[in-house]
């Protein structure tokens, strides 16, 4: 599934975090905030390369231990791998960026950071290096690692 850095994200209306202590517990929101697309690939569409700073790697994947986010049932595949031992994904990591704006990345990112050489926007970049990982680490049931959750946003306790 491709979408260009940086356009709008539209493929799901709600946000939802599921508890990864649980499995079980999830709340689900209509952000207030835009989405902003990061490092959707698809074979056969351009994407920017290069290198990128090896902390940013180690704190996007040190998201990727806290953030459960758009979790779906269905498995995705990495499409530029060959098709046997290709990588797969089911979710989405969501990066707070400047006021009112996340970024939106599918969980195949860091893959494809480390094996395709994929370089995300600088300001996408920058926003994971700002991230708080110890925070969001410490984070517990019924908090979320994600700062933007509004108080209403519903929430599956049972």
């Amino acid at each position: 599934m491709f979408y260009e850095d940086l356009s709008e994200y539209d493929y799901q209306d709600e946000d939802a975090f599921t508890d990864r202590e649980s499995g079980f517990y999830a709340l689900w929101y209509r952000p207030a905030y835009s989405r902003l697309n990061i490092g959707w690939l698809e074979a056969g569409k351009p994407y920017s390369t290069g290198p990128v700073p090896a902390a940013f790697v180690a704190k996007l994947k040190a998201v990727q231990e806290v953030q459960w986010m758009n979790v779906c049932l269905g498995l995705h595949e990495c499409d530029l791998c060959p098709e046997e031992g290709a990588p797969e994904g089911n979710g989405e990591v969501r990066i707070p960026g400047e006021a009112g704006i996340a970024y939106a990345a599918p969980f195949l990112i860091t893959h494809y950071i480390t094996a395709h050489g994929y370089r995300p926007p600088q300001v996408f970049i920058d926003a994971v290096l700002a991230v708080d990982v110890e925070a969001w680490t410490s984070a517990r049931w019924p908090a979320v690692p994600f700062p933007w959750v509004p108080d209403d946003a519903e929430r599956m306790l049972e």
